[in-house]
This record gives C-alpha cells, sequence and structure tokens, in this order.
C-alpha cells in the first residue's frame, strides 16, 4: 500500500414524521417514546425557526443565525447550519435567492452558495468535471473570512469529489487545522478522502481517528471520529481485519462522549444514531438501549439513510429488535457473513 499523504500525520430539512399507517404503537420499553412520536433530523432551537422562516420565503432568521455563529466562534454549530440551510434551499430555494441578490457578498450566504453547489454537483454521473467548475464559489467563501474553518471543510469534500491528489489535498487540510485544530466536520472530510484514496485502507482510518480523539478536548465531537471509522469498517466488507479490542475500544470513547451531553438532545443526536448501530453490530445490546434511551425521539438519516431508503423505518426496526433482546449474547467477529452494505462515498 502506498504511503500515507502527509496531511494524516499532523497531530435533512426540519423535522418529518413517520407516516401513521396504523394505529399508535405502544412504547417500545422504559424510558422510550413510542414509535409514532420519533421523529428524524429534528433542527435545535435556534436552527428551527430559521428554517420555519425560509419556508416562509424570508432569509432574515438564517442570516442571523450564521452572523451569531461567527461572533461567537461556533465553528460546529456553523458547519451544521449551513449544510442544513444548503439542504433546504436545494428543494426551496427562493429565499436563498433573495438573500444572494440582496447582499451577494455576504460571507455566510456565499458559505451556503458553495455548499449548495458542492451537493448539487455531487449527485450527477460528471461529479468530478461539476466540482471543478464550482471551484470560484469554494474559493470565494473562503476568501471571506480567514477565521472560518467551514470553507475548507467544503473545500476538501470538493477536493475528494473531484479527485485531487493526496498532496493539494494535503494543503487544504494544513489550512483548515491552522483555523480549528479539532474540528469535527474537517476531520470527517480527511477520513472520508483515506478511505476513498485506499479503498479497503481500514487500519489508517483508525490511527487517523484515535490519533485526531486523542490530541482533542474531552468534550469534542473529534472523540467521534474512532467510531465513524468503525461503521465504515463494519459495512465496507473488505480490507484486512480490524482487531476486536480496537472497534470496543472506539465505542467506548463514543459513550464517554455521549455522556457528557443531556439525553433526548438533538445536537448530540447523530452521534448517538451512529455509536447505536456500532454497538448493535458489536452484540453490546445494553449499552446500545442505554443509547436508545439517550437519543430519545430524535432519530437521524445517518447512519440509516446509509442502509435504507427510509432511515427512519430502519432506526425504529433496529430499536425494536434491541428491545426484544436485551440480553442477547455478544456477537462473533462482527463483519462474518452479516455486514450491511452502505455508500462508501458516506464513510
Amino acid at each position: 500500500m502506498a504511503l500515507l499523504p502527509p496531511f494524516i500525520r499532523a497531530s435533512r430539512t426540519v423535522a418529518s414524521r413517520r407516516p401513521r399507517t396504523a394505529a399508535p404503537h405502544p412504547a417500545p420499553g422504559p424510558g422510550l417514546p413510542a414509535d409514532d412520536e420519533v421523529l428524524l433530523d429534528v433542527p435545535d432551537d435556534r436552527l428551527g425557526p430559521a428554517l420555519v422562516a425560509a419556508g416562509q420565503g424570508t432569509y432574515e432568521t438564517a442570516a442571523a443565525l450564521l452572523a451569531g455563529t461567527v461572533e461567537r466562534a461556533e465553528w460546529e454549530h456553523r458547519d451544521r447550519y449551513v449544510t442544513r440551510l444548503a439542504s433546504f434551499a436545494r428543494s426551496r430555494p427562493e429565499w436563498f435567492e433573495e438573500w444572494r441578490a440582496a447582499a451577494p457578498h455576504d460571507p455566510d450566504a456565499l458559505l451556503v452558495a458553495a455548499q449548495l453547489a458542492v451537493e448539487r454537483a455531487w449527485d450527477s454521473p460528471a461529479r468530478a468535471e461539476l466540482l471543478r467548475e464550482v471551484s470560484p464559489l469554494v474559493t470565494a467563501a473562503a476568501q471571506a473570512d480567514h477565521r472560518d474553518p467551514v470553507p475548507w471543510r467544503i473545500a476538501l469534500d470538493h477536493a475528494r469529489g473531484s479527485n485531487a491528489g493526496p498532496k493539494y489535498f494535503g494543503e487544504l487540510w494544513a489550512a483548515a487545522v491552522r483555523r480549528a485544530p479539532h474540528h469535527y466536520g474537517c476531520h470527517v472530510a480527511a477520513k472520508r478522502y483515506l478511505a476513498e484514496s485506499w479503498h479497503g485502507s481500514h487500519r489508517e482510518c483508525f490511527d487517523f481517528a484515535d490519533r485526531a480523539a486523542q490530541d482533542a478536548p474531552a468534550g469534542s465531537l473529534v472523540q467521534a471520529l474512532p467510531v465513524r471509522a468503525v461503521f465504515a469498517y463494519l459495512t465496507d466488507g473488505c480490507g484486512p481485519e480490524v482487531p476486536r479490542e480496537r472497534l470496543d475500544a472506539a465505542a467506548d470513547r463514543a459513550i464517554g462522549l455521549s455522556a457528557r451531553f443531556p439525553g433526548s438532545d438533538p445536537w448530540t443526536a447523530e452521534i448517538r444514531n451512529l455509536l447505536t448501530y456500532v454497538l448493535v453490530r458489536l452484540g453490546r445490546r445494553a449499552d446500545a438501549l442505554a443509547q436508545l434511551r439517550l437519543i430519545g425521539p430524535y432519530a437521524t438519516s445517518f447512519p440509516w439513510g446509509r442502509l435504507s431508503d427510509d432511515p427512519l423505518g430502519h432506526f425504529l426496526a433496529v430499536r425494536e429488535n434491541v428491545c426484544s433482546q436485551p440480553s442477547a449474547e455478544p456477537a462473533g467477529h462482527p463483519r462474518n457473513g452479516h455486514g450491511e452494505r452502505a455508500h462508501p462515498a458516506d464513510h
């Protein structure tokens, strides 16, 4: 296998209910909401009003939301809000078009525009070519505010999709970590690039994720990076075997991160949903049940949407299975014939 690139050596829309096709189900177990109370991709209390206002055709609430994240240097929130607003603009573009017309040089509007352009190009069979065409948008977003790491996360995703070489990607990575050494989104983008550059290179991905988590503060979302590496390994079905103790260590690290946040918290819902999937695959059903109680009513598209066209239904089915077999014996090697395949670009 080729040597690792230098960069790894350095230290959906408003919440949706599941359609009701039958009478509401009772709660599946103590401390868990009923099936018809579980929501998908619930926005937090700040993003929710911005999405509602955008749905009504106005952009000012979204603009104020993103401006506040810069004032408070809330880069993780900024990244998440930009992604959700761009996704909303794909289906409801009027409010965003009005924003761009009113403030064409607004750094926040430029950032959403860059995210939106990358998302649109990503779904095309001519993805690499289209991504090269939107490079000026990504560059404009990066130049708009030199403190902000989020444009560099977009640039990392852009480079991965346009098949950039490791030298160029490494330069982008260095620029990103100078701005925010422990930014979760940039680390996820870097791990995805590594996974795609060397398909099946799970040990290298684990090495990168473990080093990043060890260097990050205890409450940083980067503590969840190793469990993302576990997800990629469990759903990929190729590459050398990773020792079971390493998979459990990554899950334990993510459990520790989850414990630092309150239960029924939309902010950590995606990490807890991902952790639940991993714990189920590892046969750790008691730990998975504990995470399900912390998740409460907040299902997320990731990881379930990588495994099914019905992410909410898949989550509920897994939850039901966990509740019906709380004392199941731990599984053997979790990849032996029972893997679920996810799209590799989503690792």
